[in-house]
């Protein structure tokens, strides 16, 4: 069993911090707290690790977590699987959020370049690595979260979204819905692209099923309603009875237009309803929402250890992709009470 910084800081009384400065600057940590820290590291035979102090070495001691949206719970639970493992190295994690903005995502990146950290965990924008490379060749890793090995060229962990959309699909097919829509933008974003792409390939494989993209402006709970207030009169209009969202915040957003606008729609037993990341707050929903579910915490500690495999990676070596399977999980807003 390895173990952590954390336990080493419990068993002798102090910081995670101040675990950090005994292994890395002892000079500045008082002897009587050294000898402390000293006994337990062995006596639980702790072995520091070496990829986490070349990390270290000549930078700050933070890494930097660069995710789309800071307000989306699947983002929160990413950043605290990623602080949590970055911790046990006596590392912190400094969030920044790009809003799903290229220029707001170059302003982070300008920013921790000149701060010099440690590394940077990302989840892109868009298909553009440029700067990331320039990253890289300056001396500093890079590890793309939540995206997958499309630019086998970056350290990478990610959920097969593919496979995910057409889980979410394939449930609604297999519901007896055939007239779709998948609601989620903008396609720039690769792991919405991919949703769709999973989604469409499963009812392309299902004779007389359609489907029909609603793009949004971003993932968040405003464009979910504004496309549900649509969803709400093409229902009747057009016969589209089954709805998979690119994330949960757009699924509750358009469940609450559907059920509480004019002329309200029934969930699911006029329209059923897939969402995406499986956030508390799908549960929770008035009509809980069926969600695929990521291992968000998961995600978040796997791209700290690449960061760190990065660190020590030789030139030659090919960099490590992550690839976890999504799971559905079935809630009422998908199956009728006779479903």
């Amino acid at each position: 069993m390895v173990v952590s910084v954390r336990e080493v800081a419990a068993r002798a009384g102090v910081s995670v911090g101040t675990v950090s400065n005994v292994l890395n600057r002892p000079d500045h940590v008082r002897p009587e707290t050294v000898d402390r820290v000293r006994a337990a590291i062995e006596a639980l035979g702790y072995v520091p690790n070496a990829a986490a102090r070349q990390l270290r070495a000549g930078r700050s001691q933070s890494l930097a977590l660069l995710v789309l949206d800071v307000g989306n719970p699947f983002f929160t639970d990413v950043a605290r699987g990623a602080e949590a493992r970055a911790a046990d190295e006596g590392l912190t994690v400094l969030l920044a959020n790009s809003d799903e903005s290229p220029e707001r995502q170059a302003s982070h990146l300008d920013v921790f370049e000149r701060q010099r950290v440690g590394g940077v965990l990302i989840s892109p924008v868009d298909g553009d690595y440029s700067r990331l490379e320039e990253l890289r060749k300056h001396g500093i890793p890079v590890v793309l979260v939540d995206r997958g090995a499309d630019q086998a060229r970056f350290a990478s962990v990610s959920v097969d979204d593919v496979a995910g959309g057409a889980l979410a699909a394939r449930h609604l097919l297999d519901q007896g819905r055939r007239r779709l829509a998948f609601v989620g933008g903008p396609l720039r974003i690769g792991q919405v692209a991919d949703r769709f792409q999973g989604a469409s390939a499963a009812v392309a494989d299902h004779g007389g099923a359609t489907i029909q993209l609603f793009g949004t402006d971003e993932m968040s709970l405003d464009e979910g309603r504004r496309v549900g207030e649509a969803l709400r009169v093409l229902v009747r209009e057009t016969g589209i009875d089954g709805v998979v969202a690119a994330n949960d915040l757009l699924a509750i957003g358009i469940e609450r237009a559907l059920l509480f606008g004019p002329d309200p729609v029934r969930v699911p037993d006029e329209v059923a309803l897939v969402g995406y990341d499986d956030i508390s707050f799908a549960a929770s929903a008035v009509v809980p929402i069926t969600s695929v579910r990521q291992p968000r915490e998961l995600i978040g500690a796997t791209a700290v250890e690449l960061l760190l495999e990065e660190a020590s990676r030789p030139a030659d070596a090919a960099p490590r992709h992550v690839v976890y399977e999504p799971e559905l999980v079935v809630r009422a807003s998908s199956t009728s009470a006779g479903g």
